[in-house]
């Protein structure tokens, strides 16, 4: 009994099945490659175009009725955590002013945008674990499967490190920036901050270092893909800590050189861990 073909089959109401798709492909490769007999080489027929136009456009439909499902999940998770973060907006007020002391707000509307925003970060950090897998689990299925298995173990990691590096930041290096601007006070300048463009300014200042410390993982992806050796570390270490400072002066919410070497400090320490682990964990 002959093998059941694709193009025997004409009736247009039946969408296309896995395997019509599949042969379908086959034989678009089999013709690129040079390697399809005489009898593959006909050309398909209207029905088994038409079948293979509905397998993309339902691939197509697919895929956006997924990206819509994720988007709408990170949407609502970060509704939630913006509410419950705006529910403790004062406490998350307190630990941001603690080191500066007493603020002021000079327009009356500084205020009330100064705890919107305050809860808005709070609430994208807080969601962060949600909205994170959300991207990591549309894009999975692209992944070979090597790349699957560094994932599999990234994502956890890379939130750790974010939040690892936000406490970093507001329990060493902040109050030591805050003291640093206020170090230039005198009888008759006394500082006066602004609720608004302190609150700026810590947060420009916080989340970079959230990023900063994803660096090890980039580099352990990058030499388990082989792309980076610890040798090639060593070669290119002062380039970094060029690009360190290059980076920090990018990224400093202020042009002082004193934000620009807190900033460029931890990105050269996580560079020589990065390139431990890689020499010595991964003996690359």
């Amino acid at each position: 009994m002959e093998a059941f073909r694709v193009r025997d089959f004409n009736d247009p109401k039946r969408k296309p099945s896995l395997n019509s798709v599949i042969e379908q492909r086959n034989r678009q490769a089999a013709l690129r490659t040079g390697t399809a007999d005489e009898e593959n080489k006909e050309v398909y027929t209207e029905s088994e175009a038409k079948m293979m136009a509905e397998a993309g456009a339902m691939s197509l439909v697919g895929h956006l009725s997924e990206l819509r499902r994720r988007i709408i999940i990170s949407v609502v998770c970060i509704v939630i955590a913006f509410g419950i973060a705006y529910y403790y907006v004062d406490d998350l007020l307190q630990l941001l002013i603690a080191p500066a002391g007493k603020l002021y707000y000079m327009r009356p509307t500084e205020a009330f945008f100064t705890y919107m925003k305050v809860a808005l970060v709070g609430g994208l950090i807080g969601a962060s674990p949600i909205w994170l897998y959300q991207v990591w689990a549309f894009v999975k299925p692209a992944l070979s499967t090597k790349e699957r298995r560094l994932t599999n173990w990234f994502l956890p990691f890379a939130i750790i490190l974010f939040l690892i590096g936000i406490v970093f930041s507001y329990f060493l290096v902040l109050p030591a920036a805050v003291a640093f601007f206020i170090g230039f006070s005198t009888d008759e300048l006394q500082p006066m901050f602004s609720i608004g463009q302190y609150v700026d300014f810590v947060i420009a200042f916080i989340l970079p270092f959230g990023i900063i410390f994803e660096l090890p993982i980039i580099m352990i992806i990058l030499a388990k893909m082989n792309m980076v050796t610890s040798a090639m570390l060593k070669k290119k270490r002062k380039i970094f800590i060029f690009l360190s400072f290059v980076i920090g002066a990018a990224i400093s919410p202020t042009p002082d050189m004193f934000s620009q070497t807190m900033i460029a400090l931890p990105m050269i320490l996580l560079y020589e861990v990065s390139l431990w682990i890689v020499s010595r964990v991964m003996k690359k």
